[in-house]
């Protein structure tokens, strides 16, 4: 990763922060964008030489947690929390939802339930935490199926003892104003006139969003000291952090021009055989039970130690794959049929060329290839695989530049062609030895840059399919 056209590159500490999903709510695909693109940019600054932290940013504090505490204590069983945790909290919030919007005393021991939180009441923190440890739970077993870690489950709970000082700050420079409502609000117009404002404290003192934002920027930049900072939410967040990096800045912190947003579109059409998709774990289900069957109809599954393991991980990159061949800001239609197809531009097409080139290589184990002869290697094929490995940190580069993984899915897609030609064209059996240890060379460093840019891409190379 040291070479000439990645030197130019800023090294540093970089924070990410991804995933993110609400506590108390099974984990719904919709979070499976950010998990993913976020597991990328922080795996490419990764190998590109910069320390990197992976902040989960739990949906953990704000008012729907008034409703599910009051909803809880009225129609909670800790029995059905014990059998299925989620299920059971997903039921009673939607129930206490559906109350709210007509019952005005409910949405009143809503708003008291959270304004017991933020003074820090006993009974209701320990509830809360209970919610909190259940969910953690849950979704580290969902993150482990993804082969995806952080260094850091935050929330915006984690940062309430820094909100004073951030409005006390606000306040002493004199950007913070009163409402006639009683609502405390910035104004972000550039003429003064609070033609654009943000509302950062409502009427009744409870902290919204943004205000645990602004928190957590300054808290953050406190514990870690970061160089960069970057945030990867849906494209409908994008005015949100507008404001965010407009207040850190107008409260004299220079260090947010660093602070970036990675919006990104939504998915369409997601669904399962058993209907439309809700929870994340139906999804990759489908996606191992498809590849299962198509593995058997292939009759491949009988060699694998493990097929159903093999099937999610293929599974697991038929996803990503899917998700990551356009602009991050687009939105695009699921359809399963494209995404598993193993002849098209796709994470099965990326695994079934890795796991050819491995089947040969152990095929061919007993010929030495460090040692070959490069002038074996002038026909097409070779040397339309070779020129294109060249651009492997080039498109690095350009990844890391625009945050953007389609470059390298792209790359890799274009890799595996260009090699499966190559396979199909210039047979190492049969071949004299000098010209197999030079094919044999080329398809082993072909097969290593292909892992190198699954792996960054958040995939698991498999051995064999």
């Amino acid at each position: 990763m040291q070479s000439e056209i990645l030197q130019r590159l800023r090294r540093g500490r970089v924070l990410v922060e991804y995933s993110s999903p609400n506590i108390a709510k099974k984990f719904h695909a919709g979070h499976l964008r950010s998990t993913i693109i976020g597991n990328f940019i922080a795996n490419l600054k990764e190998a590109l030489g910069n320390d990197v932290i992976r902040v989960n940013y739990l949906g953990d504090w704000g008012m729907q947690f008034g409703l599910l505490g009051a909803g809880f204590q009225r129609l909670g069983s800790q029995e059905k929390l014990r059998e299925n945790a989620l299920q059971h909290l997903f039921e009673v919030y939607v129930q206490v939802n559906r109350e709210a919007e007509q019952d005005e005393s409910v949405r009143l021991a809503a708003a008291e339930f959270f304004r017991r939180l933020e003074q820090h009441d006993q009974q209701a923190l320990l509830l809360w935490q209970q919610f909190r440890e259940i969910s953690v739970k849950e979704y580290r077993r969902v993150y482990e199926r993804l082969g995806i870690h952080f260094n850091h489950y935050s929330g915006e709970s984690f940062h309430q003892s820094k909100i004073q000082d951030v409005l006390t700050s606000l306040q002493t420079q004199g950007l913070l104003k009163t409402t006639e409502k009683g609502t405390g609000v910035v104004d972000l117009s550039e003429a003064g006139d609070m033609s654009s404002y943000c509302t950062v404290l409502r009427s009744d003192g409870t902290s919204l969003y943004i205000t645990r934002d602004i928190a957590a920027a300054v808290d953050r930049k406190e514990m870690f000291s970061f160089d960069e900072m970057i945030y990867v939410t849906d494209k409908s967040q994008s005015g949100h952090f507008w404001q965010l990096f407009l207040i850190l800045r107008m409260l004299g912190h220079s260090w947010a021009e660093r602070c970036v947003h990675v919006p990104f579109g939504l998915v369409q059409g997601m669904s399962t055989r058993s209907g439309d998709v809700v929870f994340l774990e139906d999804v990759l289900d489908e996606a191992r039970n498809r590849m299962l069957q198509n593995m058997h109809q292939t009759r491949t599954s009988k060699e694998l130690s493990d097929p159903a393991l093999t099937a999610e991980q293929i599974g697991i990159s038929a996803l990503i794959v899917q998700d990551f061949k356009g602009p991050l800001i687009s939105d695009y239609k699921f359809n399963w049929d494209q995404v598993l197809q193993a002849q098209g531009d796709t994470g099965v097409f990326l695994q079934y060329t890795h796991a050819r080139l491995c089947s040969l290589l152990r095929t061919q184990a007993s010929v030495s290839h460090t040692h070959f002869d490069p002038c074996h290697l002038q026909d097409i094929r070779s040397l339309s695989t070779l020129q294109h490995l060249l651009r492997y940190d080039e498109v690095l580069l350009q990844s890391a530049l625009e945050l953007q993984p389609r470059y390298l899915v792209n790359f890799l897609i274009t890799l595996c062609h260009l090699v499966s030609s190559a396979h199909r064209d210039l047979s190492v059996k049969g071949s004299a030895l000098s010209v197999a240890q030079a094919r044999l060379h080329l398809f082993s460093c072909t097969c290593s840059v292909l892992a190198s840019g699954m792996r960054l891409l958040g995939i698991t190379p498999v051995q064999k399919m």
